[in-house]
């Protein structure tokens, strides 16, 4: 186990210069495959294999803080705990603003060729209509039936087809709703369709509203029915939205709340905002964020960004960042900073959209919280507002960036939300066409690891070098460095020879 220091010194003396080259070398070579594998996980996954080993592995069993403590217990992202439990998981929300298929993303790929819609968000929305717009006593009407068919086929055309056989054995309020979403080719027409739709589908629902109650397959039909009713409502005050008749479509989406306020999944708190911004009544927009603005409601970039604007409206027209620089910012405008700051780290992808350094393309019907796909989403119909907002975009162009230099990183937690989710790159890409590039989140700086391994690669480098040239002085050097280094543990033996009995310490030192 110990060594004498004759034995030491002895070994020290054999050590030839041939030694010290093959050590620096092999050093080298080591360090140089760390920094190679360390650059390619930094590259796909943006961190580094050694710290985030160290910051889900290793900091637990040296009691490190958890991802989940009191500091970071006043989060305002208010998912469920199971959300808390596993943060990385990427759920996928039905698009409240998305567009009609006949009379918006047909017509774009009539005149671009390209498809705006991915199979896989068309197959997300297929599962949601299976969902929505049937149940399980559906066989025992045939037009019913027939239009239950119709929402699992994927030929479009099939899907039309099935929908005007039902309308000839019945007014189907579903059938209304498929022709008005997929063969409709302008708003005016879809609004025709839904305007009939209502018409079958309140009577629909009239009926099994009043025996909801006599048995488990009527309270599942009364279900559907109000899903249906919600769902024609809610297009309706879209197609008056996009026909320039906003008011309108404000008073319908009120009225649509305060009959259904449980029916929170349709988010139409969202449409009511865009609407209202399109108003300007920013004090109707207030007190809307006021309700869905709650810590322990799930949040949105619509949600997030809006209340950024408003605080930005306040100030925007006035700001200067040299005269901000000069004397400091003032309550107003440090509010309006920590709101963009906040938004911006609830989705990272929605400034360069709204600075025009990135190019907008059509939404999908589904989202992705905190990705690209949300981002289009939001830019695409909240742009014009933002611009309508003087010195809004100035304001958000010079304190965007600002959000990173908060956010730890590694991302083992957040500023005010949970971690980002790396996971929403893969979603993201097969949500949005393959002619758009995917917004990923803004990779920092290199780590001081790989700058470390860096450094290391290039010192023993040159110590291979400075080797190779001068052995003899190497030799010295390193026989300096090396007693140096086991100057303590060689102080540490003396004084333990000096403890010890002169037969036992003899006994250690054979072994």
């Amino acid at each position: 186990m110990f060594g004498t220091e004759s034995s030491l010194s002895m070994f020290l003396n054999t050590l030839t210069p041939k030694f010290y080259v093959a050590l620096t070398g092999t050093s080298s070579l080591i360090s140089g495959l760390i920094l190679i594998f360390e650059w390619w996980y930094f590259r796909k996954y943006g961190t580094s294999f050694i710290e985030q080993v160290s910051v889900s592995h290793l900091r637990p069993l040296l009691g490190g803080v958890d991802n989940n403590s009191p500091n970071n217990s006043n989060t305002s992202n208010g998912d469920s705990d199971s959300n808390r439990q596993s943060v990385s998981e990427c759920k996928v929300w039905r698009n409240p603003l998305n567009l009609f298929r006949g009379a918006e993303y047909n017509r774009y790929m009539w005149v671009t060729g390209r498809e705006p819609l991915t199979y896989y968000d068309m197959n997300l929305s297929a599962q949601d209509h299976q969902t929505f717009f049937t149940c399980d006593t559906d066989h025992l009407r045939p037009a019913d039936a027939i239009m239950q068919k119709a929402w699992r086929e994927r030929n479009p055309q099939a899907r039309i087809s099935a929908a005007h056989e039902a309308l000839e054995l019945n007014e189907c309020a579903t059938a209304y709703i498929l022709l008005a979403e997929e063969e409709a080719t302008t708003i005016v027409e879809a609004e025709k369709l839904f305007k009939q739709a209502l018409k079958a589908g309140e009577g629909c629902y009239r009926r099994s509203q009043q025996l909801q109650h006599h048995g488990t397959q009527y309270e599942a039909q009364h279900r559907r029915d109000t899903n249906v009713l919600v769902y024609i409502k809610r297009r309706l005050a879209m197609c008056a939205r996009k026909l320039g008749r906003t008011r309108e479509a404000v008073k319908m989406m009120r009225d649509l709340m305060k009959e259904f306020p449980l029916l929170s999944m349709f988010n139409i708190h969202e449409n009511l905002l865009e609407a209202l911004l399109e108003l300007q009544a920013y004090a109707d927009v207030q007190a809307v964020l006021a309700k869905y603005d709650d810590i322990s409601l799930p949040k949105s970039a619509t949600i997030c960004y809006t209340a950024a604007l408003l605080k930005a409206r306040a100030v925007s027209d006035k700001f200067s960042p040299e005269a901000a620089s000069r004397r400091g910012l003032s309550t107003a405008e440090m509010n309006a900073v920590e709101a963009i700051h906040r938004a911006v780290e609830f989705n990272p992808h929605v400034p360069k959209y709204l600075l025009e350094m990135k190019s907008l393309i059509l939404p999908p019907e589904h989202i992705l919280k905190r990705g690209d796909s949300e981002a289009i989403a939001y830019a695409f119909f909240h742009l014009q507002h933002w611009k309508r907002v003087e010195g809004a975009l100035n304001l958000l162009h010079c304190t965007w960036e600002g959000t990173f230099r908060m956010i730890p990183y590694p991302l083992e937690k957040g500023h005010l939300f949970y971690p980002y989710p790396i996971c929403t790159e893969t979603a993201d890409r097969e949500l949005l066409p393959s002619f758009h590039e995917v917004s990923v989140y803004p990779k920092k700086e290199l780590p001081f690891f790989i700058l470390f391994t860096a450094g290391l690669c290039s010192f023993t480098a040159m110590l291979a070098l400075l080797t190779h040239q001068f052995p003899e002085l190497m030799g010295v050097f390193a026989k300096a460095f090396l007693s140096t280094l086991f100057a303590p543990l060689n102080f540490v033996m003396e004084k333990v020879e000096s403890i010890l009995p002169s037969s036992l310490w003899h006994q250690l030192t054979r072994i």
